[in-house]
């Protein structure tokens, strides 16, 4: 894909992690197909989160499916599909898009363990004539905190309509011509640093391909490969796929929209994208997000990279560089949220919930959890518009009712 922006903003983190915390209900179905609950503890309001599932008119939703587990309670559910009004299954299978950024994060810190990768070392030092002469020295780590000062993925392209989005929605582009159309683009300056590696945090997917690409180079085996023999294979994740470039959706899935100029919905499920692209459902989000907070994926000194918050040479955490998504709560930048692929964000009462948001055509993820696994959750909406990464009003209620205190 091109300049598809895809972040989400702090408290569209807050509400994609109570959406992770939600159920999915809704129509006329039987009971047993409108939602799937296993015995524990009553901790979730489930009419609220039924009320909260649900698309409602200027949503740009058509849908949703959801995962929950909070104080002993399973739940999980799906919505009818507005567009073709059929019930999506509540294990559907969806595009989780910069979900996979925590894939990649943990394959280079198993890298890291193994001595294969020095997260220290420059990419310069791994990649050589990878990034112009304009750019300083940038850290493994760098790239995976998103400290780097990397523009964007096609930084400074024309932004494009829904119609080209849907006639380019099979567009497929290697690592390296992904690298190649943003550094070096044809027809336009070329984007230099944003701010000095390792002084400030804005989110980037650039990093994260260059990563892909160092992934390749240090193994010599594809990013699909590497991850699929780490992680997909070993925690028999079955229903996970790195598609690359076969557009095709694994059945049953969860419809992705967008609407065309002449308002028509179309669907933008099978897709093509980059190397990086991936395929899950709820249920397995649920268990690698389990799996890697138990320390089943990395080391304990990897494993805490991913929840360490970048400091500068004052040992502080350093600010993040706009309010696109960690804010001080009075609209101006805050500190670092990011750690090496998982945000961190509190919630009222003191509780940090850990994960990452995914977009793509059509799609608005996120699968978080609480560090000690009591809460965790899985979420994907089916958009009609082109969301750009921004937190969909579905979610925001979402995190309202699971906040909500059960009804007894």
């Amino acid at each position: 894909m091109g300049k598809l922006v895809r972040r989400v903003s702090a408290l569209g983190l807050a509400c994609a992690a109570a959406v992770g915390t939600t159920a999915v209900v809704g129509g006329q179905a039987s009971a047993s197909e409108r939602v799937s609950v296993q015995a524990g503890p009553q901790t979730l309001d489930t009419a609220a989160l039924q009320a909260a599932i649900e698309p409602q008119p200027g949503d740009g939703s058509a849908g949703a499916i959801a995962r929950v587990v909070k104080g002993g309670q399973v739940w999980q559910g799906s919505s009818g599909d507005t567009v073709t009004g059929r019930r999506t299954p509540v294990n559907a299978h969806f595009h989780i898009g910069s979900i996979s950024k925590t894939f990649e994060s943990v394959v280079v810190l198993q890298l890291a363990a193994e001595g294969r990768v020095d997260l220290d070392q420059t990419v310069q030092h791994y990649l050589p004539g990878l990034l112009p002469d304009t750019f300083a020295p940038i850290t493994v780590r760098e790239l995976l905190d998103m400290t780097s000062g990397l523009p964007d993925v096609d930084q400074g392209a024309p932004e494009h309509s829904a119609d080209y989005w849907i006639a380019h929605r099979s567009d497929y582009r290697t690592f390296d011509q992904v690298i190649q159309d943003t550094l070096r683009p044809v027809g336009r300056p070329a984007p230099g640093p944003t701010f000095a590696p390792g002084t400030a945090q804005q989110y980037n997917s650039l990093g994260f391909r260059i990563a892909g690409k160092l992934i390749e180079q240090i193994t010599g085996n594809s990013f699909r490969d590497e991850v699929t023999e780490r992680i997909i294979e070993p925690l028999h994740l079955s229903q996970t796929s790195v598609p690359e470039d076969d557009t095709r959706m694994p059945r049953p899935y969860l419809h992705g929209y967008l609407t065309s100029s002449e308002g028509e919905p179309v669907d933008v499920s099978e897709q093509g994208g980059n190397p990086s692209n991936m395929i899950s459902t709820p249920a397995d989000l649920d268990h690698f997000i389990t799996a890697l907070f138990q320390g089943r994926l990395l080391p304990a000194a990897q494993l805490d990279e991913m929840f360490r918050l970048p400091e500068g040479d004052d040992g502080k955490v350093v600010k993040y560089f706009d309010t696109s998504n960690c804010t001080d709560g009075k609209g101006n930048p805050g500190p670092a949220c990011f750690g090496a692929g998982l945000m961190g964000t509190p919630l009222p009462g003191g509780t940090m919930l850990w994960g990452k948001t995914g977009h793509d055509l059509g799609y608005a993820n996120g699968v978080f959890a609480t560090r000690d696994l009591s809460m965790k959750g899985v979420f994907s909406v089916s958009t009609t518009d082109l969301n750009n990464g921004r937190a969909t009003a579905l979610s925001g209620r979402l995190l309202m009712a699971v906040l909500k205190p059960a009804a007894h």
